[in-house]
């Protein structure tokens, strides 16, 4: 059992740029209607005002846009260092909407009885058809959306971690901006021990979108990649890992402008800072080979 001994706090992140204000409202809402002790709710205004929001939740509005990590890593730092004023916090995206009022008693429940389980996953379920990508599944085999499971990742905008991850292994790569800062954290977790679990009934309702509708879509997720492996992987598995991923690119044949800026974010990665370089231990690379997903794919 959890050294939580009495029902754990929980705190609410979500940023926002400030122009889906109804969404936001909803979101809002449907945390408020969650059983159990309240959430306390932080919105963090990503180099944008924060639109009307109900009497008590906290507004933070920054003057310019850091980021998907960034704006995340202001909002942990606002219950306290580290996010330590509570003992979880759910990331959740402005236009998402928890589809149960339970979804928070079962975060406290599934913290409470295992000591090291450190971040879940939500399933993201279009609100319309109920239907979840395949990409909103964080592992290989992603057919079954409906099935729960260990994970070695998860999503961003769509889960609840324990606040002693943070105090342990520190927040999401500010240098990111938007693209895999979630692998790197859940990397950097799962070397310290932590476990991630992938929850299908844990369920916030999102539209279904493509990743690829961000203008920098296809150079952040190279240059990314390119730090991902330059920060956290062991040096052998360096280029494993990026010709893996390159040879994947090539194969769902992008079109020739996708293909320009994914090389030009591939350069970008190699050619400047990532942020300190900690490479996991070998015991982790098995660690995470047994959970499905080796870290060369």
């Amino acid at each position: 059992m959890s050294g939580m001994t009495t029902s754990p706090k929980v705190g609410a992140v979500v940023i926002t740029m400030g122009n889906r204000p109804d969404e936001l409202r909803a979101l809002l809402d449907s945390v408020a209607a969650q059983d159990g002790d309240p959430v306390e709710v932080v919105v963090v205004g990503n180099g944008s005002p924060v639109p009307d929001v109900p009497e008590g939740v906290r507004t933070i509005e920054l003057p310019e846009n850091l980021g998907i990590p960034g704006g995340r890593n202001v909002g942990i730092e606002a219950f306290g260092p580290g996010g330590t004023d509570v003992d979880i916090l759910l990331f959740l995206d402005d236009d998402g909407l928890l589809a149960r009022t339970d979804t928070v008693e079962l975060c406290r429940r599934a913290f409470t009885a295992d000591d090291k389980l450190g971040i879940i996953s939500f399933r993201i379920a279009d609100p319309e058809t109920g239907l979840t990508q395949r990409r909103h599944v964080p592992r290989l085999r992603a057919s079954d959306p409906m099935r729960s499971s260990r994970v070695t990742t998860f999503l961003g905008g769509a889960n609840a971690a324990r606040t002693k991850v943070f105090a342990e292994v520190g927040g999401l790569p500010d240098e990111f901006f938007y693209a895999h800062e979630e692998t790197d954290l859940a990397w950097r977790a799962l070397d310290a021990g932590w476990m991630i679990d992938y929850r299908s009934d844990m369920v916030l309702h999102h539209p279904t979108t493509a990743p690829s509708r961000h203008a920098v879509y296809h150079r952040m997720v190279a240059r990314n990649r390119v730090w991902l492996a330059r920060r956290n992987l062991p040096a052998p598995l360096v280029p494993v890992y990026l010709g893996v991923w390159m040879l994947l690119t090539l194969a769902r044949r992008p079109s020739r402008p996708a293909l320009k800026a994914w090389f030009g974010g591939f350069r970008e990665g190699w050619g400047t800072p990532c942020g300190p370089r900690r490479p996991m231990r070998w015991r982790t690379v098995w660690r995470l080979t047994r959970l499905g997903r080796p870290p060369v794919i």
